[in-house]
């Protein structure tokens, strides 16, 4: 028979303050990027640890660098060569060809517990991402006269999210609401060189490539977590992400995020990890959106484990590997995305 989570909670709540699992990073519950393609973020869940301590208060820290290279084109479900894509009518006209997105994200996060019901968390996503496409004009080999194809290459701060936590609607503290905000502090006005012979000097930046999306955006969210036996513990949680308002004839599609994991807690020397975190994105909508090929389905699997440095340190990495892709009209996807991170608590 399961131990009872409150019992467990008080047998484990020590180990976990001296050997913390990965740290609540909410920017993983909702992709860092804008919610212009299904692929441009990450989906992976690090906030198992703080979530799942009911008596602990306090503040922490956490350091976070994600890494993914959108390289392959897709359509629907299924890959396609540049070439095929080229030949796409997109209601009418010709279908973009994107060479690559490589993004990089580097978050800060700090998370403080007011008491065992309440807490929030802050999170800064520095964004450095390159981008390359060929435009509406091309063979999907060379770019063609008036394609629009540029090259870009942006760093700068990203969105900032700010979300509260309620956990007391049970002794076990293991059900609890996710409620906050996405502010616009990210620009959404950056250009790139156009590299389109027939129209040369700066051009705009796709809206969904930019740092911020220019919109505030809703985040409502539910986690619970539970035990299955003496090692092994579960975790649930779903969120979503709506814009409030438009900006500059943008706004993001509706987002959101289901993550489920299982973690083997019968090891002090390190804390293995497996989750599934499944992602739907509707298309973006306005004058300056790109309405055919954004959003999605992304079902990811993502292996992962968490060290114990200290008291205080623990690091953690994951990989996510994709075991469902299906993209609205054509879109670059990456092959794999990969995390790595520090916590601190204080």
């Amino acid at each position: 028979m399961a131990t009872p989570f409150f019992r467990r909670t008080r047998v484990i709540s020590a180990r976990l303050s001296v050997w913390p699992l990965a740290a609540l990073s909410l920017t993983t519950l909702l992709p860092q990027a804008a919610l212009a393609c299904a692929s441009c973020g990450c989906t992976l869940s690090s906030d198992w640890d703080n979530l799942g301590i009911g008596g602990s208060s306090g503040l922490k820290m956490d350091i976070r660098y994600d890494y993914l290279n959108q390289n392959q084109l897709r359509s629907g479900s299924s890959t396609i060569s540049p070439t095929a894509a080229s030949r796409i009518s997109n209601n009418g006209d010709p279908q973009e060809v994107e060479k690559y997105t490589r993004n990089n994200y580097l978050t800060l996060g700090l998370d403080y517990s007011f008491n065992p019901d309440w807490g929030i968390n802050l999170q800064l996503p520095y964004i450095m991402r390159s981008h390359s496409t060929l435009g509406t004009a091309s063979d999907g080999i060379t770019p063609g006269p008036g394609g629009g194809q540029y090259d870009s290459r942006t760093s700068s701060i990203g969105d900032l999210k700010l979300i509260g936590r309620y956990q007391g609607f049970s002794p076990e503290h293991n059900f609890g609401i996710l409620f906050g905000v996405k502010l616009p502090t990210g620009s959404h006005t950056d250009t790139a060189m156009s590299s389109d012979p027939t129209a040369p000097g700066p051009v705009p930046i796709d809206r969904g490539l930019q740092p911020g999306s220019g919109t505030t955006d809703a985040i409502l969210g539910i986690y619970y977590m539970d035990t299955l036996s003496q090692n092994w513990d579960y975790f649930a949680q779903g969120i979503v992400q709506k814009a409030l308002d438009s900006s500059d004839q943008y706004r993001p599609g509706d987002g959101a995020n289901l993550n489920l994991g299982l973690r083997y807690m019968g090891n002090t020397a390190f804390t293995p990890q497996i989750q599934l975190n499944v992602r739907r994105v509707l298309h973006d909508v306005g004058a300056n959106a790109d309405t055919i090929s954004t959003g999605g389905t992304l079902v990811y699997l993502s292996p992962g484990v968490t060290v114990p440095v200290s008291q205080q340190v623990s690091l953690y990495g994951f990989v996510q590997l994709p075991v469902y892709q299906k993209v609205n009209g054509v879109q670059l996807a990456p092959r794999f995305t990969a995390t790595v991170g520090a916590r601190y608590s204080f």
